[in-house]
């Protein structure tokens, strides 16, 4: 690896798209999690694809990891460069390029944001359903296949991106996929690509499937006695076919950390938030049919909120409830662990890992999107005590443990990074060595995101 002929081929084809600052360096060497610091070489800003062609081809020929960073909100440490390198922000290819209203398709540049996508739609009586509540760039979202709070009705990133544009390990630009709702031609390596977190290639442009805009949008909070009332009712609306929109678990701890932080005033109960999209009509019958199951459950009557006021007050409390659990200990960071199992398991697997973590003495709110058998336990922690943190690490390995033998997953959503690595091999067995094998074929030279993911190079 020759860095300084890397940075200085960089800065005389990029000039000052390149930065050497030491802020910004420690920008983009952090996480939203417990990882610690670790500071690239340097950051660049590319502004089109030929840009990024330029890189990726000057990193190859001196041998530099390349890592690409959209907003740094994942979770697993997939965007630090924790063998050093070079960071790709695309915070500057951030333009909406095409909205296509007959196709209900948008063709956008890594760097926009969800929110940012959903604005220029305002107007267009569509929008992009993904929603993992932070307002993460789309070029990050399809790189973890993120998913969130409406997967239960439109799906994760993995349903409703089309196509990719990306910049490969040689430098080569491709395009997978088309705009066709469907296609048998060949290999699906638009899915390849989704979820790959940058180890396979740079995404530059995507193509998304858009979603009308409801008629009738409504929400509501229903508390019940116990979490396994509250997910028996999950499962019963899944089975009757209530097409839900969002249906959200809170338990106690997280319902206590959210009053706090968002002055509510929610009964210390698990909860479960809801949303119903569709007609007027659709609506007020869906929302019938899940009280009566509610009721059957021991669950309260609803707190609606119809206005769209109320209805951002509600899901803005639900996207912050991470930060409202880590204020509830100032000073911890956090372990934050996702698993996703059947939705015939969910209850025993919320139930048995809070007792886990009881015995264990870590603290650890669970909320989840439970329409889909997702939930995450965040794990507070101080970082200076080793035995605090062996011991919640220790719980997060059981939580996976636990999914992988009722059928599930080592994550939902949250994605593999290096957090998560260690989980692999027991989830996959000989699957993953096939991972490492077309990260071998396509990235010979292991430049791309190198040390995630896939199994380990000597």
């Amino acid at each position: 690896m020759d860095m300084p002929s890397a940075i200085a081929d960089l800065l005389s084809c990029l000039g000052q798209q390149v930065t050497l600052s030491k802020s910004d360096l420690d920008l983009h060497g952090q996480s939203e999690s417990y990882f610690p610091l670790c500071p690239p070489d340097a950051v660049v800003y590319p502004e089109t694809t030929e840009q990024v062609t330029q890189v990726v081809t000057i990193c190859a020929r001196h041998r530099v990891p390349v890592v690409a960073w959209g907003t740094g909100t994942s979770l697993e440490g997939q965007a630090q460069a924790f063998k050093g390198g070079i960071v790709v922000d695309f915070a500057r290819m951030n333009q909406v390029l095409e909205v296509a209203q007959a196709d209900m398709t948008a063709r956008v540049q890594p760097g926009v944001t969800r929110e940012a996508l959903n604005d220029v739609l305002r107007t267009t009586g569509l929008f992009f359903p993904v929603d993992p509540g932070a307002n993460a760039s789309l070029g990050g979202m399809a790189s973890t296949r993120a998913s969130g709070t409406t997967a239960v009705r439109y799906g994760t990133m993995r349903d409703n991106v089309l196509a990719l544009q990306v910049v490969t390990a040689s430098g080569e630009v491709i395009r997978t996929g088309t705009g066709a709702r469907k296609s048998s031609s060949g290999y699906d390596l638009t899915g390849l690509f989704v979820g790959a977190e940058g180890t396979l290639g740079l995404i530059t442009e995507l193509t998304l499937r858009l979603s009308g805009q409801p008629e009738a949008i409504s929400s509501a909070v229903c508390a019940f006695d116990t979490v396994a009332d509250a997910v028996a009712t999950v499962i019963d609306t899944i089975q009757c076919g209530i097409p839900m929109a969002r249906i959200e678990l809170m338990d106690s701890d997280s319902v206590r950390a959210v009053n706090a932080y968002s002055n509510m005033a929610l009964p210390e109960k698990p909860h479960l938030l809801l949303e119903f999209h569709g007609t007027a009509a659709s609506v007020a019958e869906q929302a019938e049919t899940f009280g009566a199951l509610a009721a059957d459950h021991h669950g309260s009557d609803f707190d609606w909120a119809t206005q769209t006021e109320a209805r951002t007050a509600l899901w803005t409390m639900r996207h912050t409830a991470y930060y409202a659990i880590l204020a509830a200990r100032p000073g911890a960071r956090a372990i934050v662990t996702d698993i996703c199992v059947p939705i015939s398991h969910l209850a025993q697997a919320i139930e048995e890992t809070r007792a886990d973590l009881a015995q264990a003495g870590v603290q650890g709110p669970i909320l989840g999107h439970v329409g889909d058998g997702n939930f995450h336990a965040v794990l507070l922690v101080d970082i200076t005590d080793q035995q605090e943190l062996a011991r919640a690490k220790s719980a997060s390995d059981r939580m996976v443990e636990r999914a992988l033998a009722l059928g599930g997953t080592a994550t939902g959503e949250h994605g593999i990074g290096i957090g998560k690595l260690g989980y692999m091999q027991r989830e996959h067995g000989g699957g993953w060595a096939m991972m490492g094998a077309i990260k071998q074929a396509l990235d010979p030279l292991n430049i791309l995101n190198p040390g995630k993911l896939v199994p380990p190079r000597n």
